[in-house]
């Protein structure tokens, strides 16, 4: 029962840490004569255009990232874990708790860094999104 309600606090933490980042607009005349809500719908409709368009906003999958994580995870804590219970005799042993403690630091970690570092989105959407921002008259200085 423990071990549901930690993951379940933990899935509530990756999808409160999964907002997306924003293109942050220089304050330049055309951004103080429409103003901040125009320039907050132009962003959208920028966005919005680069997903039509085929830019896919995140790169990266969240889900895959710790999977990996915990595969790679396990992998090292199997090999560890064979050569030190080779060198105590008990290689099979070792190597299963090994994998088995690698899988869960793995996971946690995988999921640690899915909390703490959000993806960065991808070059081509930033690069679209930048682009339909300038043609609009800002000046986007960067992306948080």
């Amino acid at each position: 029962m423990t071990m549901i309600r930690i993951c379940t606090a933990l899935v509530l933490l990756m999808t409160g840490a999964c907002s997306s980042v924003r293109p942050v607009l220089y304050p330049n005349a055309h951004m103080q004569s429409v103003g901040k809500e125009t320039a907050e719908q132009d962003i959208e409709g920028c966005r919005e255009m680069a997903e039509s368009a085929g830019a896919e906003e995140t790169s990266g999958n969240t889900a895959g990232r710790v999977a990996t994580g915990t595969a790679v995870g396990a992998g090292v804590g199997a090999a560890s874990g064979a050569v030190g219970g080779a060198i105590s005799g008990a290689a099979g042993r070792g190597s299963m708790i090994g994998a088995a403690s690698g899988a869960v630091w793995g996971l946690l970690t995988g999921l640690f860094s899915a909390v703490v570092s959000p993806s960065q989105p991808n070059h081509a959407y930033t690069n679209f999104v930048n682009r339909c921002l300038q043609e609009k008259g800002y000046e986007v200085t960067g992306w948080q």
